[in-house]
């Protein structure tokens, strides 16, 4: 569906006029942004919600430094987990019961594969898509070491579609909702039905969609799925992943990592795991309490946001850099890599540019924080909940500046750090 925005390019004057009329511009105020920053890395971090902070010293000042050990109990630390994947499940489209808050995306997505070819013990082949999050292939490349004779296909290497690749022998396709890169959508519920009518199980990355996009595991028949909480979630760095397990496959999975927190009772110290029903038998080891302390405050927001609202935001924000970069940047060989299609594109721009790590190096100069992904991919990630259309306008504006001037050129703006 085509999204109109031509009145907002005709002036920054609008695009103030569009912030003051803004439906969610009170969740501006949720979040500590510094002073004339304009912060466009939301898809790989976000930033921190002010209440994180008064979170975050309860569980220091009082929960840690007070009751000490006695938290696990008086403050719920132990079922952590559960209390934030209850918050996360309806973000996700799930019911109670299906999301837990444990370990990072890595272990979750061994633990979802491992679990789907137990399920399809007789099958020896996983889908996954060439261009996936590399994290998603290494998984999967150190699942086939564990496994014999499992293989794996990839679409876009093996073959364009799914329907070239599925046959009887695939057990389980792991797919993303939304490309790392280029922030292309993928119609899940019709690839799940493929999958299922071949007889395998699916299992999703949520990563860069759970709390910008619509996200409906239950009703698309997801399997199983993971996601993480540090992008539009706003976490905080490392703040633990998500894991979802459709209820109908809870208690036949298996969890190959059975760590303590997985035992249905821990606390009986017995020789031999045994796992939790439900749900609590992905859990693994003991889990980083500060970080899930620190993740509330953010799941509330997202909890609490409506999920609509965010969606109709998004697609603007993004439709308006599209148009103002084609606008500005049509001579400076500057290629849009992400779909046209409002309807097809998450809430991230990817623009191609021969020396495009050194025009972010530039901007972020200039206070605006964007990223780089090899190769030669420029990444604008757009949170509605804080970004205003004027951040739009003018990040536009000094893109377009920086490649007129070609002050990309600068030595200081080629240098790479560990972290690009």
């Amino acid at each position: 569906m085509p999204i109109n925005i031509s009145y907002l390019l005709e002036s920054r004057t609008a695009c103030e006029r569009e912030d003051a009329a803004d439906p969610l511009r009170s969740w501006q105020g949720a979040f500590y942004l510094p002073e004339g920053l304009i912060y466009l890395d939301g898809n790989s971090l976000g930033p921190m919600p002010k209440k994180a902070l008064e979170q975050l010293e309860q569980a220091i000042r009082k929960e840690w430094a007070e009751d000490l050990i006695t938290s696990w109990n008086k403050a719920g630390w132990w079922e952590l987990p559960e209390t934030l994947g209850e918050l996360i499940a309806p973000v996700v489209g799930a019911a109670s019961g299906q999301v837990i808050v444990s370990d990072s995306t890595s272990l979750n997505l061994f633990k979802t594969v491992h679990a789907a070819l137990t399920l399809r013990p007789d099958r020896t082949v996983m889908i996954s898509e060439a261009d996936s999050f590399p994290t998603d292939l290494y998984i999967l490349e150190g699942v086939t070491s564990t496994h014999q004779n499992i293989q794996r296909r990839l679409l876009g290497k093996d073959g364009n579609s799914l329907e070239e690749l599925i046959d009887n022998q695939v057990a389980v396709v792991v797919f993303s909702h939304v490309n790392y890169r280029t922030g292309e959508i993928l119609h899940i519920e019709e690839l799940v039905q493929k999958t299922h009518d071949a007889g395998a199980l699916f299992v999703l990355d949520t990563c860069h969609s759970a709390g910008v996009l619509p996200v409906e595991l239950d009703q698309w028949g997801v399997d199983f799925a993971v996601g993480c909480t540090y992008k539009y979630l706003n976490g905080g760095p490392g703040s633990p992943a998500f894991i979802y397990v459709a209820k109908r496959h809870q208690n036949e999975a298996v969890n190959p990592l059975s760590g303590w927190w997985g035992h249905a009772r821990p606390f009986a110290f017995e020789e031999n795991f045994h796992a939790a029903e439900g749900i609590r038998r992905f859990r693994t080891g003991s889990q980083p309490v500060l970080s899930l302390r620190g993740l509330q405050a953010g799941l509330e927001i997202a909890q609490t946001a409506d999920p609509q609202l965010v969606r109709k935001k998004s697609q603007c924000l993004t439709q308006l850099f599209i148009e103002l970069v084609e606008n500005r940047c049509r001579n400076f060989k500057v290629t849009l890599q992400s779909p046209t299609e409002p309807d097809k594109r998450g809430s991230q721009v990817a623009l191609y540019f021969e020396n495009g790590f050194s025009v972010i190096q530039a901007l972020i100069a200039r206070k605006i924080i964007a990223d780089f992904r090899e190769p030669g991919s420029m990444r604008f990630g757009f949170a509605p909940l804080y970004l205003r259309y004027t951040d739009v306008w003018d990040a536009a504006e000094a893109l377009a500046d920086v490649l007129k001037t070609e002050e990309w050129r600068e030595e200081r703006f080629r240098q790479k750090h560990e972290v690009t």
